[in-house]
């Protein structure tokens, strides 16, 4: 049974010349599995995470065929019923923490907020539970830690910190919207493997939003490339180098090689 069913969404924002779609007509299944989602900025990436979560807001368009998740329609849920989903159920790492994490919030009171927001729990084990969670994503001296307050903090450890966040209430499906971007290569292996090893122990879903392809080819079960808010193709990720579409041909193309011999990387031609 498929954990969540995506058929035909579409995301649109009024203009003055008329509404513009940024996702045309996305459709897909996820299982418990890993799917990646590639593409340039502005692909509409990010706004397919969003509208799965209900997070576009009006003037913001959200329709679908179909959108169910382990069989809710959350097109039907009203936003009161949404927050009992949004974050017990599935939830989303966002691409810098230090926009998504609170100032004037210690680390622990937040990663506890999460927790609070959707169940009810003795003081002292929800103490425990948060440092234990802070630990899994391997963070030392959790009791520090969950002290200080995200300034205090590194680009890799804020990273973990949301990511400890969106997990500590034991999603089904985690959205990770390029959870890498900001960080350093070494940094960025271990926060891969924090959610590689979430993932296999809980039995999850994950959505890897990415522009990185030999990344995702790496990391993910299967990929979509997507392309002007359309999905262009779909493979398993060990398939991608044999991917066809010419959109997906063209981002391969442009990849920098470290035994690189080209004089100047290919260009993706614009037509429009």
């Amino acid at each position: 049974m498929s954990l969540l069913e995506v058929e035909d969404l579409r995301v649109s924002f009024p203009t003055p010349r008329g509404p513009v779609e940024v996702v045309s007509g996305v459709s897909f299944t996820l299982g418990r599995e890993r799917l990646g989602i590639v593409g340039e900025s502005g692909s509409g990436k990010s706004m397919t995470g969003r509208a799965i979560l209900g997070l576009i807001r009006p003037p913001g368009r959200v329709v679908a065929r179909r959108l169910v998740f382990d069989g809710i329609d959350l097109l039907a849920q009203s936003e009161t019923a949404m927050r009992k989903i949004r974050g017990a159920r599935i939830s989303m790492v966002m691409q810098d923490p230090k926009f998504s994490l609170n100032p004037v919030m210690t680390i622990g009171d937040q990663i506890a907020e999460a927790v609070k927001a959707h169940r009810r729990m003795p003081r002292a084990a929800l103490r425990q539970r948060v440092l234990d969670m802070l630990v899994s994503v391997r963070i030392d001296e959790p009791a520090r830690v969950a002290k200080l307050y995200p300034h205090e903090v590194s680009g890799g450890m804020g990273q973990r910190v949301m990511i400890a966040m969106m997990l500590i209430p034991e999603p089904d499906l985690l959205i990770a919207d390029e959870p890498t971007s900001a960080l350093d290569v070494s940094v960025q292996r271990q926060v891969l493997e924090i959610i590689d090893d979430l993932v296999k122990r809980t039995g999850m879903g994950l959505i890897f939003i990415s522009h990185d392809l030999d990344l995702v080819a790496g990391y993910c079960d299967r990929i979509l490339v997507m392309r002007n808010g359309e999905v262009v193709e779909e493979c398993a990720a060990r398939d991608l180098a044999q991917a066809r579409h010419p959109y997906t041909r063209g981002l391969l193309a442009a990849v920098p090689r470290i035994d690189e011999s080209r004089a100047e990387l290919p260009v993706l031609e614009r037509l429009a």
